[in-house]
């Protein structure tokens, strides 16, 4: 037959455009990479970051939920481990990684001790104004 002069064809023959042919395969596996990355990945790197700070972060006294859903406060801190109080008298050893949540934190002595003045401060203020 005649050889075709229609230049895509002979450039699609030729094995032509390699690279631009490969991009736009790659496309749309690069596009569903990014979506999955901001989708899923970073959130979940997040979390994991905010949960790594609230086990660090945790103290002799906050009131905590394990994984299990059981309510208590924390009387001692060890390496991995910290020892529950749910109830009088019932303590018990948890792994810090299984603790979910930090309802109600304690404050530092000194900020306790701050906030306690300022208060007293407050309550000067407002009985000199009341006069």
């Amino acid at each position: 037959m005649f050889p075709s002069t229609d230049p895509i064809l002979i450039a699609a023959a030729a094995g032509g455009g390699g690279l631009g042919v490969m991009l736009m395969q790659l496309a749309p596996f690069i596009l569903i990479f990014v979506v999955f990355y901001f989708l899923l990945i970073r959130p979940q790197q997040q979390r994991v970051k905010q949960h790594r700070e609230m086990i660090s972060n945790l103290r002799r006294g906050d009131e905590v939920v394990t994984a299990g859903g059981l309510i208590g406060k924390v009387t001692r801190i060890a390496d991995g481990e910290a020892t529950v109080e749910l109830a009088d008298g019932v303590r018990v050893k948890v792994v810090k990684a299984t603790l979910s949540e930090v309802r109600s934190r304690t404050e530092p002595a000194k900020a306790g001790a701050a906030k306690k003045e300022a208060a007293s401060d407050d309550d000067t203020d407002e009985d000199a104004a009341r006069s």
